[in-house]
C-alpha cells in the first residue's frame, strides 16, 4: 500500500523497486527515540541528583519528547491514516495521548525540583512515556511494518529527522497536531523557542550540558 510521500528523485539505472535511500527507517529512528527518552525519565527519578543537575535533565527530557512529538504528528500519523483500516482511530487516540503528555511536560518544565510535587510529575511523565513507547512498539510499528515497503519506512524517517530538527522545543499542546496546519506551525514556534532558549541558557540536548551537571 501507498503512503502519502512525494515523488521519489530520478535515479540512474536503478528499478524503482530496488532503490533504497539512505537512512534510518522510520521505526528503526523512533525505536531509538524512544529507549532515549526512556532512560532520560530513569535518569530524572534518581534520587541521587543535586537540584540544579534535575532540572537541567528536566528541560533535555521536556525538549527530547516534544520534538520526538512533533515528528511523529507530522509523519507517523498521517501514515497509519492512509494505509491503515483502523489508522484513523488509532492517529486520533494517539494525538489526544500526546496533548496529555504535552500538558504533563509543561507541568514538569515550571516545576521545581524539590517541591514536594515534582516527583508526582515526575511520574506522570514516565508513566505517560511508558504507555506511548508501548503501543509504538506492540501495535503501531507492527501494523506499518507489514503495509509498508522498506524504501518508504526509510523515506518517512527522514522527513521525521528533518521535522524534529525544526520542531518546536518547549511543549504547545494547543498548536495543531495534524497537517497542513503542524506542518506550517511547528517550525514557526519552533523558532522562537530556539530564540528563548538560546536567550537564557537553556540546554536543549544531553551533549550540551555543562560538565558537572550530566548525571
Amino acid at each position: 500500500m501507498s503512503l502519502p510521500l512525494p515523488p521519489l528523485p530520478p535515479t540512474t539505472g536503478v528499478d524503482d523497486d530496488d532503490y533504497r535511500p539512505g537512512g534510518l527507517s522510520i521505526v528503526d529512528l523512533l525505536t531509538e527515540e524512544h529507549a532515549r527518552i526512556g532512560t532520560l525519565c530513569r535518569e530524572l527519578a534518581d534520587p541521587g541528583l543535586v537540584a540544579d543537575q534535575r532540572h537541567r535533565l528536566a528541560e533535555v527530557l521536556v525538549a527530547t519528547v516534544t520534538r520526538h512529538l512533533s515528528g511523529e504528528e507530522q509523519y507517523l500519523y498521517p501514515s497509519l491514516r492512509s494505509a491503515l483500516p483502523d489508522g484513523t482511530a488509532v492517529a486520533d487516540r494517539e494525538i489526544a495521548a500526546d496533548a496529555a503528555l504535552l500538558h504533563a511536560l509543561r507541568e514538569l518544565s515550571a516545576a521545581t525540583a524539590g517541591d514536594p510535587e515534582y516527583d508526582r510529575t515526575v511520574a506522570q511523565v514516565a508513566e505517560q512515556v511508558t504507555r506511548h513507547t508501548r503501543a509504538a512498539t506492540g501495535e503501531i510499528f507492527p501494523a506499518l511494518r507489514a503495509v509498508a515497503s522498506e524504501a518508504d519506512l526509510i523515506r518517512l524517517g527522514n522527513r521525521v529527522q528533518i521535522a524534529e530538527e525544526a520542531a518546536p522545543t518547549r511543549p504547545h499542546p494547543d498548536t495543531p497536531a495534524t497537517p497542513p496546519w503542524n506542518r506550517i506551525v511547528e517550525p514557526a514556534v519552533g523558532v522562537v523557542d530556539k530564540v528563548r532558549d538560546a536567550v537564557t541558557g537553556r540546554q536543549t540536548y544531553l551533549d550540551d550540558l555543562p560538565d558537572g551537571t550530566r548525571p
